[in-house]
């Protein structure tokens, strides 16, 4: 694996319609290292969503480059799609299917090898093997969670993106999974890109974090040196004052 996992140079999406163009992201650029996690923060419309979708390859970007562990993601993405994974709890599975018939496609998709066994090893580390037999539509906001995670997880990624990796869980489970993503991250040297509005999770998971407000990274560092440079007691602080501050308030 490279010793950089995703590397992000001048990053800009515009999305045009009748009423004019619109900036999501506007020339960003970060790196994530294999090995790291990484934290992208931001308010509801801050270009999260857009940034993770263009590092799926779901969007094309308007200009820049996506290299996610060595290869061009513009160019080459589905050499290095089986190499990722991505879990949201907002994104629904099929209903009809049970959570195994999913998981099973999934692993097909994905091109896991021993599908069988790998699913089965998948759902006992995730406490999901009561849930096996259960339709994707009749799950709870918390089970929906964990297997989705799992889903993630049935190629073991080496790069793995996270949208809210705990929500809907109650403190202990949450606890546990962010455990279990430590311990993955550690076993198998993934870079993990991680999106959450739980300041205390990315306190606890991530070396680096990428504020983003508008489109635009106006801020980065480890979670401590942000605490330190705003004067802040947490996390949750330092973000409340880069999403209400006026530009010229924010430090480069």
């Amino acid at each position: 694996m490279p010793q950089t996992a995703i590397e992000v140079q001048s990053l800009r999406k515009v999305f045009s319609g009748a009423r004019g163009d619109v900036v999501a992201v506007e020339d960003i650029g970060f790196s994530v290292p294999a090995g790291g996690t990484m934290a992208l923060l931001g308010g509801n419309g801050a270009g999260k969503t857009t940034t993770i979708s263009m590092l799926l390859g779901l969007l094309t970007p308007s200009s820049g480059s996506i290299r996610i562990l060595g290869e061009d993601m513009i160019r080459h993405r589905y050499r290095v799609l089986p190499r990722m994974n991505f879990s949201s709890p907002y994104v629904e599975l099929p209903h009809r299917l049970t959570v195994a018939e999913n998981l099973h496609v999934y692993a097909r998709l994905y091109a896991v090898r021993d599908r069988k066994r790998q699913v089965a090893a998948i759902a006992e580390q995730l406490d999901i093997v009561d849930l096996m037999d259960r339709p994707a539509g009749r799950l709870s906001a918390g089970q929906k969670t964990r297997v989705a995670l799992a889903k993630a997880l049935l190629n073991r990624p080496e790069v793995l993106l996270l949208d809210e990796p705990t929500a809907s869980l109650d403190p202990d489970t949450a606890d546990w999974i962010r455990t279990y993503l430590e311990q993955y991250r550690r076993e198998t040297g993934a870079a993990i890109l991680l999106a959450s509005h739980n300041m205390a999770e990315v306190e606890r998971l991530c070396d680096g974090v990428l504020m983003m407000r508008r489109g635009r990274i106006v801020d980065q560092g480890s979670p401590a040196e942000l605490i330190s440079r705003y004067g802040r007691r947490n996390l949750e602080e330092v973000f409340l004052d880069i999403a209400r501050a006026e530009d010229e308030r924010v430090p480069a």
